[in-house]
């Protein structure tokens, strides 16, 4: 979990996808499905569901644009401010002009979309509008032979004065149509939702009648209190888009570029106020020479991702990959995708064997520490640093969660499941253990490492009752010359 607020908004506004689960090749099947020939093409979900707040509908729709067989790349710059913007399309047969005026802005392709939203009970057009065409922004790989990585930026620039830009959709990566929390005004009740790439730019990028326009159902329905999003219903998306790869492993992990999952001495080890649980933070940390990748991809009932650890070499080159378990949608607290048993947090006897378990079993990785910058090939500069880019959403058609090479993962005590209960243990010491990528006695470790040996640690606490009060008290020996100091959210 992360060390800064990661509470997003989403509550009564809360936008939920439906019909987004996507259908898994069989097993042994010989090649995935196809991307699409065009070098763009829009892609729907057969249905989406979005919560109304106040006359409004906050969501995406679903809608998002396919990169085929190559990246998709534009170059816009301006000569000066007196001049407006050019941008060609950086194609493999070489740079292709796009018409001229298609950006008024740095913010897109001008109308390169068309959005119909039609009232199914009255046949009525509702709403009717262009979206400028963003290229960068929500970024999924949906193909797995797709390469590991988008270069492109998070965002179209917003100043005024900008003079360049590059915007693009990696080769097997999709993208949204609309930016982030988009919002319509639309009443309760059931819409077609059908977009179309503008002719000109059908023309520009040779897409295809079939790959130029998608449609949704969409159903509009009241908000809710509840705190928790929706569970994603199953079902079919019409492109399939995310494809597991179809065999279990392939390749092999390089040992210039192994993660070696390690874990820091539990800390902020205190009582709850009812002095009935241990509560504790902890922190797993890659100390290796390369990245742990592992990539979720929506199965056909739409509830879990098969979860894929990819390897990569000290050149940061795929060098093969492994299935490792799965995600799971965590509603509680979360609200995001969790992967199952990256971590265990046990409180141990005296003599090392298991009073009790923690009950937390699955985890968002991401990068909310720096650990040791000092190891081989450390990422200075990590992505996947808080879960607005890390976890996914209810509607994630696929994710990626990274533990960068020098970085740590940081669950706080106020999370669900960093805790012990105690009841009625005895006064005495214990040691709380947190154990990386655990070794489960049947099914071993999910997770390949360079090192096994290095992934848990142990801290010593003694447990007593205040004689005078009855109160339950717990403290925690120090670590080395460590003196913790801890900050206001402890």
């Amino acid at each position: 979990m992360q060390l800064r607020s990661l509470l997003a908004v989403g509550l009564a506004a809360t936008v939920t996808a439906a019909g987004l689960a996507a259908a898994a090749p069989t097993a042994g099947a010989d090649e995935p499905a196809p991307l699409p020939d065009s070098a763009l093409a829009l892609t729907a979900p057969d249905k989406v569901i979005a919560y109304a707040f106040r006359g409004r509908v906050y969501s995406d729709l679903g809608l998002r644009l396919v990169a085929g067989h190559a990246p998709v790349e534009i170059w816009s710059n301006r000569a000066s401010y007196e001049d407006p913007i050019t941008s060609v399309w950086r194609s493999e047969g070489g740079d292709v002009p796009l018409p001229a005026n298609s950006m008024k802005d740095f913010g897109g392709l001008k109308k390169f979309t068309h959005l119909t939203i039609t009232d199914v009970a009255t046949g009525e057009v509702v709403k009717a509008r262009y979206v400028p065409g963003c290229l960068n922004g929500d970024s999924q790989r949906i193909h797995p032979d797709a390469p590991a990585r988008s270069p492109y930026p998070w965002s179209c620039p917003w100043n005024p004065y900008t003079t360049g830009s590059v915007m693009g959709i990696q080769e097997g990566w999709s993208n949204s149509v609309f930016p982030e929390w988009t919002r319509f005004r639309l009443p309760l009740g059931r819409y077609d939702v059908t977009a179309a790439i503008s002719p000109e730019y059908v023309e520009v990028f040779g897409i295809s009648e079939e790959d130029a326009s998608a449609t949704t159902r969409l159903v509009v329905k009241r908000e809710s209190f509840e705190g928790r999003p929706a569970r994603p219903a199953a079902g079919g998306a019409t492109l399939e888009p995310a494809l597991r790869p179809t065999r279990s492993a392939r390749g092999v992990m390089a040992v210039d570029g192994a993660p070696d999952l390690r874990s820091l001495p539990a800390f902020g080890i205190q009582l709850n106020r009812r002095g009935t649980a241990i509560r504790f933070a902890a922190t797993v940390w890659n100390g290796g020479s390369g990245p742990l990748v592992v990539d979720g991809f929506r199965t056909a009932d739409g509830d879990h991702m098969d979860a894929y650890q990819y390897f990569f070499d000290g050149d940061g080159e795929q060098t093969g990959y492994q299935q490792v378990g799965e995600f799971h949608f965590h509603e509680a607290n979360h609200q995001h995708w969790h992967f199952e048993d990256f971590a265990r947090y046990r409180l141990l006897n005296e003599d090392m064997t298991l009073a009790v378990r923690s009950t937390k079993a699955s985890f968002c990785l991401a990068n909310t520490d720096a650990v040791d910058y000092t190891v081989p090939n450390a990422d200075w500069k990590p992505e996947n640093t808080d879960l607005s880019s890390a976890c996914g959403d209810a509607g994630a058609l696929s994710l990626r969660e990274v533990l960068s090479n020098g970085s740590g993962d940081t669950y706080l005590q106020y999370r669900a499941g960093q805790a012990f209960r105690i009841g009625n243990l005895p006064d005495g010491d214990y040691y709380v253990s947190v154990e990386a990528n655990p070794d489960d006695d049947t099914d071993g470790r999910n997770l390949v490492e360079g090192d096994y040996t290095n992934n848990d640690s142990v801290r010593k606490i003694t447990l007593g009752t205040n004689k005078r009060t009855g109160e339950r008290w717990v403290e925690a020996e120090q670590v080395g010359i460590i003196e913790e100091r801890l900050p206001n959210f402890f």
